[in-house]
């Protein structure tokens, strides 16, 4: 369910996009983010970094295209990756891995503060800036050969996507059960 909601503003302009301009898809898009944001801080989480910067982007790459309706929509969606993969990459930078937000909502207390939970975020949030890679190189290469479907494009940011939520639930699981099997911190135990 988590990863619905992350990816919502994502689905919302991919599913959109096929019957409305794209400009009003984007829109829709932020819409959305903005949707969600509103969500959490009324059930008192935290303003996720993915959303607000969906949100953002989205919305200015909506306006951008309203004013200048000659830009493609591959580029478009390059930029938007870009973007992305451009706050993940800062947010890492900065020691803030943005898998952080959503695990500390779901770890207990005392589990956040172990080396090892922060350590897994670098680890997925790693991940997941690889993916957004090879999505980003997926539309670039798009752009590059306009020859080439659109189709694989989408293909393969689909399976990309898959297999990095796939690969997200398998280490969350196994770093869990590593978790439990270590002693408590000694700063724990006083």
């Amino acid at each position: 369910m988590l990863f619905f909601v992350i990816f919502l503003p994502f689905l919302t302009l991919s599913t959109l996009s096929w019957v409305i301009p794209a400009a009003a898809s984007l829109i829709a898009a932020a819409v959305v983010a903005a949707a969600l944001l509103l969500r959490d801080r009324i059930a008192g989480r935290s303003v996720k970094l993915v959303t607000l910067s969906s949100a953002v982007l989205c919305l200015g790459l909506g306006v951008l295209l309203l004013c200048h309706p000659s830009i493609d929509t591959l580029t478009v969606r390059t930029a938007l990756d870009a973007g992305l993969l451009a706050v993940v990459l800062g947010a890492l930078a900065l020691g803030f891995p943005f898998t952080l937000q959503y695990a500390r909502e779901q770890a207990a207390p005392e589990v956040v503060r172990r080396p090892e939970f922060i350590r897994t975020n670098y680890v997925l949030s790693l991940a997941w800036i690889g993916a957004l890679a090879l999505m980003l190189m997926a539309d670039i290469a798009a752009l590059w050969f306009p020859s080439a479907p659109l189709w694989a494009a989408v293909v393969i940011a689909f399976a990309v996507r898959s297999v990095t939520v796939r690969f997200t639930k398998w280490y969350t699981q196994r770093a869990r059960k590593r978790l439990v099997a270590l002693p408590a911190p000694a700063s724990a135990l006083h």
